[in-house]
């Protein structure tokens, strides 16, 4: 099935960052499309399409709705011109979501055995379960709310999912509006029991959604009311903590702490309604709500499509991809391998979720609490999810009298809450906690272990691309480098005390730290680049990023395309630069790789004049080109030196640019097409993901 192109057209070479990331999430539907993936990943990615819209809306469109309201002439007002235009790219793509949903995955579910149904479409033993969840687990917790002068409407919390229902009173003919809301901690797809015979003679599987299954019973919580109109509907709030520079005074876990508290009074900014609904009904609630027309989105599929995760997670392994199981890193392998001597040999590379990170950054962090010899421990901390397993291991290592240190970043988008509950329980255990820095996110990722060897006290560092975070390592392609390099090391000490002191130290030798000398570093290297090729010397620039956004960095790239670099730029997310431009980027290519694994790592090679190109410059660390990363938040990227490591990245690159499976190549105008695969025998055909778990395999 074709999606059409949620983008804007344009010919100039910047575009708007967020009709770009809606450019993004439309690849992403893409997967949900392609008859190539198995059917139960393809309902996944429609579960992740709508998940990345709500975080959308709560971050970007609620910044800009705050925009606009501040100038009082809206029709005037660029941002709000900006909202329309996003308005229109946003229905486009809920149109293509639903289409794809209604006439190609429900059918192909049904197929496979697998439905949701309908109230009205149960079978006698379905209505009868049905009945029976109701009153056993749903019936006792519903709380309907009515809407009169002695009840106020009430207040609908982030993401909630509500049944709106109009009731009349057939005694005094008395019209009310009324509210139930759908529980957030059941189960929004219930299972029934389900005998149908399937094409594969596969056991089937049949859901009735919650909010349907209310809508069932409704006689039972109105009883002797007559109900005359029901619409499913879902809000959705802004959700920026906004944390003021000059109010936070002594202690930014409090602010944040409050923040969090506040966030459930937060403007509503969406409103999402099931088709069919009334125009009174609508008026209603956007009136309560106070909202306008602009924010309210006619759901013709699914009202919530995170719901679908459920599905997506059935365990039909004929409808999955073959699970993959990391390996166990060659390096590392063995049955209890010295982490410390064989770092000591020579600096080691990891690559995930093809390599283990069980079997590497977190045995790390483990031995390091348990070796007698180390001394101190200091790590950040930006998402670590729900059951991390360092935390029994930062405890046991501050037991047993080790120096301990972390920086929690309690202002990560979400992770606020979990990362205020981490830190509260690190401090308790004599930890030393810092809560992030006032105006700068805390988005590196480096651990740092100082042992006591037989010759000396020796410095080890981990530092990485993505999140020391268990869940998204087996999910998410990063890198990280594990060295002893007393200079990187030295580096990495002083990036330390900047965060947990007052350092100003600007002059890293290795290192590039934002936002200290991250941009000015990148933006000599790219200039270096230009002299190298002006001079007939080998130039080449790649960059792996999530997102490129940096005006400084862009106008760079451009400058650097004129004067005739060849850049190629691999961007998963949104990229405001349109490659392709002649006399302006026309020597810039931007791909975006999209598939089974999201694409985390940062990668970024300067040829710098080498004859082979593996002999170039590599480096890897957390930070994208984006203004935020280089001015608004503390970044590392680390140098790669090791020949062998070096050519790991540059294959790893090469078959990125090579790929025909999952690459997508940006047109000029802003829009993406997919590749094809010139021979179906060909290596770059199978794609990136499944060319490297072979390869890993192999290995």
């Amino acid at each position: 099935m074709h999606l059409e192109s949620a983008a804007i057209t344009t010919s100039k070479p910047f575009r708007d960052r967020d009709l770009a990331w809606l450019e993004f999430n439309r690849r992403v539907l893409h997967e949900a499309a392609d008859e190539r993936n198995p059917l139960l990943e393809r309902v996944k990615f429609l579960a992740i399409a709508g998940n990345n819209l709500d975080e959308f809306f709560m971050k970007r469109i609620g910044a800009l709705k705050q925009k606009a309201s501040l100038n009082e002439a809206l029709d005037g007002d660029a941002s709000y011109k900006n909202l329309l235009e996003l308005r229109s790219a946003i229905t486009a793509l809920l149109t293509s979501q639903a289409a794809l949903y209604s006439q190609t995955i429900v059918p192909e579910l049904a197929r496979h055995g697998i439905r949701i149904v309908g109230g009205n479409e149960l079978s006698e033993g379905q209505a009868e379960a049905a009945r029976q969840f109701f009153q056993k687990k749903v019936f006792p917790i519903l709380t309907p709310l009515a809407v009169d002068p002695g009840h106020p409407f009430p207040i609908l919390s982030n993401l909630s999912t509500s049944l709106g229902i109009m009731l009349r009173n057939p005694e005094t003919d008395g019209r009310y509006f009324a509210r139930v809301k759908v529980p957030g901690n059941l189960p929004q797809l219930v299972p029934l029991p389900s005998d149908l015979v399937t094409d594969d003679a596969s056991s089937s599987q049949s859901f009735i959604r919650l909010l349907d299954l209310i809508h069932l019973h409704l006689d039972a919580l109105f009883p002797g009311m007559i109900v005359t109109e029901v619409m499913p509907f879902r809000i959705t709030r802004t959700a920026a903590v906004d944390i003021d520079d000059d109010e936070a005074g002594e202690s930014l876990a409090a602010m944040v702490e409050e923040e969090i508290r506040q966030r459930r009074f937060e403007r509503v900014i969406r409103l999402e309604y099931a088709a069919g609904g009334s125009g009174a009904m609508l008026s209603l609630l956007l009136g309560k709500l106070e909202l306008g027309e602009i924010d309210a989105y006619e759901m013709t599929g699914e009202l919530d499509y995170t719901d679908l995760f459920t599905i997506a997670g059935l365990h039909r392994t004929e409808l999955h991809e073959s699970p993959w199981h990391p390996i166990v890193p060659a390096t590392f392998d063995g049955h209890d391998p010295d982490m410390f001597a064989v770092i000591r040999a020579g600096d080691v590379l990891v690559h995930h979720p093809y390599e283990s990170f069980e079997a590497s950054v977190e045995r790390f962090i483990r031995r390091a609490a348990s070796d007698p010899k180390v001394v101190a421990i200091k790590m950040t901390i930006y998402r670590v999810g729900a059951e991390t397993p360092f935390l029994d291991a930062l405890l046991a290592a501050a037991e047993a009298g080790k120096e301990v240190a972390c920086l929690v970043e309690v202002t990560a988008s979400f992770d606020e809450r979990q990362n205020l509950t981490l830190a509260n329980t690190l401090e308790k255990a004599g930890i030393h906690v810092v809560y992030g820095m006032v105006g700068l996110k805390t988005h590196c990722k480096t651990t740092l272990v100082v042992r006591q060897d037989e010759d000396g006290l020796r410095c080890y560092a981990h530092i990485g691309t993505g999140n020391y975070h268990v869940k998204t390592a087996r999910l998410y392609t990063d890198l990280g480098l594990f060295t002893c390099d007393p200079i990187i090391t030295g580096d990495v000490v002083d990036l330390f005390h900047y965060l947990t002191g007052l350092s100003l130290k600007r002059n890293y030798v290795k290192l590039l730290v934002a936002p200290v000398n991250m941009r000015d570093r990148f933006l000599a290297m790219i200039r270096e680049e230009v002299r190298h090729h002006q001079a007939g010397r080998p130039a080449h620039l790649i960059a792996k990023m999530n997102q490129l956004e940096d005006r400084e960095i862009c106008d760079a790239l451009i400058e650097a395309s004129q004067a005739g670099l060849q850049i190629d730029l691999i961007i998963r997310g949104l990229c405001v630069l349109n490659p392709g431009i002649p006399g302006v980027t026309e020597n810039i290519r931007v791909i975006s790789i999209i598939g089974r694994f999201l694409e985390h790592s940062r990668i970024y090679y300067f040829r710098n004049g080498a004859e082979e190109p593996r002999d170039g410059n590599f480096l890897i660390g957390s930070a994208d080109w984006m203004h935020r990363n280089l001015s608004g938040r503390v970044e590392a990227i680390v140098p790669i030196e090791a020949p062998a490591l070096r050519r790991r990245l540059g294959d790893l690159l090469e078959i990125m640019l090579d790929d025909r499976r999952q690459a997508w190549d940006m047109q000029s105008d802003g829009t993406y097409i997919q590749r094809r695969p010139i021979n179906e025998n060909d290596a770059t055909a199978i794609g990136t993901h499944q060319l490297l778990m072979n390869a890993t395999h192999a290995s």
